[in-house]
């Protein structure tokens, strides 16, 4: 083979591999450019509606009305700008505030002190209906995070609604070991480690 001949096959070859990688380049842009789902290790893990006794619209009846988020991930997880929503549209936003891995926090109806697992929406009404909800979470871009449904709504689709127990509404367990709740004070005794700020729009 001469050396011309040899070049010259070096040269479709050079050329081939560079049609090839432009191919590519355009492909990986394509894909990107493409919207895709969020993962996320963030997901609503327990919701007790109905607050045990009588709604009398207290602070101890309205902060008996809560919603658990869990982030099961080892890293946190900024929840600045984040939504947890009812049906109605009355939203909650996370205010400079972020979920430590491997943990829990309680996002209440009524008035109190935040800390790093108990945050406060500063209502004087009720939000959770006790018969018939959807509480919905979203990030900070307004994407779709989790749900959780109970009552007429329970057997309708709403995201990742996985029939997390809404039983009797008097700590709806998730069917992960975590029972009816109703004996689930509103004292954890957990420390202000973060000091997660917030109010509810």
């Amino acid at each position: 083979m001469s050396v011309s001949t040899s070049v010259t096959a070096r040269r479709m070859v050079a050329a081939a591999l560079a049609a090839g990688a432009m191919i590519g380049s355009t492909a990986v842009s394509a894909s990107a450019a493409e919207p895709r789902f969020e993962r996320t290790h963030v997901a609503i893990s327990r919701v007790q509606s109905d607050a045990p006794g009588f709604d009398d619209r207290s602070s101890r009846s309205l902060n008996a009305e809560w919603v658990e988020i869990t982030n099961s991930a080892r890293r946190g997880v900024n929840l600045n700008g984040w939504t947890l929503s009812d049906e109605d549209g009355n939203r909650y936003t996370f205010r400079h505030y972020r979920l430590a891995g491997r943990s829990t926090v309680r996002i209440h109806t009524g008035f109190g002190r935040d800390t790093s697992r108990d945050l406060y929406q500063d209502r004087r009404n009720e939000v959770w209906d006790n018969h018939s909800d959807v509480a919905t979470l979203k990030n900070d871009r307004g994407r779709f995070v989790d749900s959780v449904s109970w009552g007429r709504h329970h057997d309708r689709d709403h995201g990742r609604d996985d029939n997390r127990g809404h039983g009797d509404n008097r700590g709806h367990g998730d069917n992960r070991g975590h029972g009816d709740n109703r004996g689930h004070g509103d004292n954890h005794g957990h420390g202000d480690n973060h000091g997660g700020g917030h109010r509810g729009l």
